[in-house]
């Protein structure tokens, strides 16, 4: 009896291979390498680093479908030889190894999906209370973790940059760098306000109370894809607060960073030095103004066009509620569980995977 559902995932890889247009991608990579390799290559440092970070993901594309359908060619013609040899063994070895398969498709085809012109790049991810002093920020702390917990088992490469804690309980605001590839296409589906109702652990009469928390995305640009006048930007040094070794308290290391024509405000404190500080906040802050002007693009460009995911700045995105039942709801999509305990240590990628295939299917 041949594996279930192989042909279904050949027919899948075959439409992987038509959405791709893996013969033009094969044909760009050719090109590309050709153009790495002219002696005048690094006569511009800032354009040749572009031209590589491109070729690698054209790269990653074709050597991703190929690895793919290498492998299950090696799955199917293997077990076709158990099983005509009576191996039960293997047989089972290549069932698992064909369910790895699978998943591994899986994440190719929503890899797939993140065809933005900013998908590919790194996040900046910043985390703050809303109004509801401890309560929210004692919410916005169990977010923090729980995008810490989501970045390790998405085996990313992330920094927390900053991390202001609150006056009695929680944090004023946490901002992370998720330096790996496609980061900014799986969190984008993150922005936006997240809603928490439980029973307060900082109430005496044990009752429920709502809190809200926003998490802002936005794409790791480079230095010269966003210009900011030095004169739209206030600068103010202060002591850290948190953790990095006895010099960080003894110094005016931390440094907040005002864009004052948008109002938009990154702080940095995790650096060992101020100038590093300084480095940091200025690439937060680019960070953040890149993303208020694609949002803005993005919001003239759909002004009079009807939509059915509702992905807003400021739009209440999901739900966690915690008492008096457990469950966790996304509003735009209906994607939902009662494992809460799960959700808030990191497991969101049933959550991130629903949205993108709505945004995908919205495009159509």
């Amino acid at each position: 009896m041949p594996i279930s559902g192989l042909d279904e995932a050949r027919e899948r890889l075959k439409q992987l291979h038509r959405s791709l247009d893996l013969p033009a991608k094969e044909e760009e990579l050719r090109v590309l390498e050709a153009q790495a390799g002219r002696e005048d290559f690094w006569d511009d440092a800032d354009k040749a680093r572009a031209h590589l970070r491109h070729t690698q993901l054209v790269k990653d594309w074709v050597e991703g479908w190929h690895g793919l359908d290498d492998r299950l060619k090696a799955i199917s013609e293997l077990y076709d030889m158990a099983h005509a040899e009576g191996d039960e063994a293997t047989e089972a070895e290549m069932v698992e190894d064909f369910g790895r398969w699978s998943e591994d498709l899986h994440a190719l085809e929503l890899k797939r999906m993140l065809d933005g012109p900013d998908d590919s790049r790194g996040a900046m991810v910043n985390i703050h209370p809303g109004a509801g002093g401890t309560e929210s920020a004692d919410w916005a702390a169990m977010l923090t973790r729980m995008y810490q917990r989501f970045f390790e088992k998405s085996g990313w490469q992330f920094k927390l940059l900053d991390l202001q804690e609150g006056e009695e309980a929680g944090i004023k605001s946490a901002t992370f760098e998720v330096s790996s590839e496609f980061a900014y296409g799986f969190l984008r589906s993150e922005s936006g306000v997240h809603r928490l109702v439980r029973i307060s652990p900082f109430d005496a009469a044990a009752r429920r109370h709502t809190s809200f928390a926003a998490v802002d995305v936005s794409p790791i640009v480079e230095d010269a894809e966003v210009e900011i006048n030095e004169k739209d930007i206030r600068v103010d040094t202060y002591r850290s607060s948190g953790a990095g070794g006895q010099h960080i308290n003894k110094t005016d290391s931390a440094v907040r960073m005002t864009h004052i024509p948008t109002g938009i405000v990154v702080t940095c404190q995790n650096e060992r030095s101020q100038i590093q500080n300084r480095e940091k906040a200025l690439q937060v802050l680019k960070s953040a103004v890149y993303e208020r002007m694609r949002r803005e693009e993005e919001a003239r460009r759909n002004a009079a066009l009807p939509s059915k995911l509702k992905v807003e700045w400021g739009s209440q995105i999901r739900n966690y509620v915690l008492h008096p039942y457990n469950l966790v709801k996304d509003v735009r999509t209906g994607t939902e569980t009662s494992d809460t305990a799960a959700v808030l240590d990191g497991d969101l990628q049933p959550f991130v995977d629903a949205y993108l295939l709505a945004s995908s299917q919205e495009k159509k």
